[in-house]
């Protein structure tokens, strides 16, 4: 038996979530909407300018999210990460712990450096921009990879977004080559349309010669695919997964189960941060299929959990709520 549901790889970041107005955007050159890598000037200047704004602090990433997630919901997750000895580091490691997640790193034996920061813009219309800073988690390595808790994990994830960074993708190159021969099966996550749009090579010799799951929303479908309707763009993922979730936003989301398609109703709720909600849906996701769910139930699970996640700031759910959601839909189990 695995000891593990969920093993993921992925960025260190403390997540800094602000709320801001579109002029913020226009008045200091920042792309909204999308993911940006920033170097230690611009977040030093970014931070002074944000320094009169209230700031949530937890600890992220986006795969983190993704296994405290599972956790949450009563499954057993483990994360390969990097982060620094300083004040951030240690609060990641605490609020880790914290959230019932397992991580490779020992607190008393963490190296000199800056951690990652991930600078969190959240507008009115619920959407999210994201500025971050890797800091030493650029530097993540294969040596950070516990390659003994693959082998004891059912599920690798693997972040997209490692795929930026040359030692980064390494890693997942070789974590999902480890995967496969000890049988754990594979799920990774495109995590941003720019990081498929830049380093899709990257993605293919990560993917190839096929993955268990691909988690990716609309636009990261087409740009990956190279197709312009929805479609076109589902066929041509089955030709590199047994299994695929594209999610949809207000419309829910599109599930290749490796034989049909299930489409997921969507939750009505008022959206006002859509950070995160990826990562709780593939958390959710991951949690369900791995302890006994079909993917159907997998996506209704995942689609109540990532729209409660958006009516409300921040890219987590409290445990309370992640209990009373598992509840709803499975009872005692």
């Amino acid at each position: 038996m695995k000891k593990y549901d969920v093993c993921g790889i992925g960025n260190a970041l403390v997540d800094m979530e602000i709320k801001v107005s579109d002029d913020f955007f226009i008045q200091n050159k920042i792309d909204k909407g999308l993911m940006t890598l920033i170097d230690e000037n611009r977040r030093s200047e970014l931070f002074k300018l944000t320094s009169n704004l209230p700031i949530n602090r937890a600890c992220g990433g986006s795969a983190a999210n993704t296994v405290i997630a599972v956790s949450q919901f009563g499954g057993r997750s483990f994360y390969s990460c990097k982060v620094a000895g300083d004040e951030n580091g240690k609060f990641y490691l605490a609020d880790m712990k914290e959230n019932g997640v397992e991580v490779n790193l020992d607190p008393g034996h963490l190296l000199q450096g800056t951690t990652g920061t991930c600078l969190v813009m959240v507008t009115p219309d619920a959407d999210r921009t994201m500025n971050t800073y890797l800091g030493i988690t650029s530097d993540f390595s294969k040596s950070e990879v516990r390659f003994d808790v693959i082998e004891q994990a059912k599920f690798l994830y693997i972040e997209g977004y490692l795929v930026a960074s040359p030692t980064g993708q390494v890693a997942a190159v070789e974590a999902a080559h480890y995967a496969r021969k000890a049988g754990t099966k594979i799920a990774i996550t495109f995590s941003d349309p720019n990081m498929v749009k830049y380093f899709k090579q990257n993605f293919g010799q990560i993917i190839q010669p096929g993955v268990d799951l691909i988690f990716c929303n609309e636009a990261e479908a087409f740009v990956f695919t190279g197709k312009d309707n929805l479609k076109e763009a589902r066929e041509e993922l089955k030709k590199y997964a047994k299994a695929f979730v594209i999610t949809q936003g207000e419309n829910g989301a599109m599930i290749w189960d490796g034989q049909t398609f299930l489409d997921i109703e969507p939750y009505a709720v008022q959206a006002v941060d859509s950070n995160g909600a990826g990562d709780m849906f593939a958390g959710a996701f991951l949690y369900a299929i791995t302890n006994g769910h079909t993917m159907a139930s997998a996506g209704k699970l995942a689609s109540l959990a990532s729209s409660k996640v958006v009516s409300q700031y921040g890219p987590r759910l409290k445990w309370h709520q992640a209990k009373e959601i598992h509840h709803q839909l499975f009872g005692a189990e």
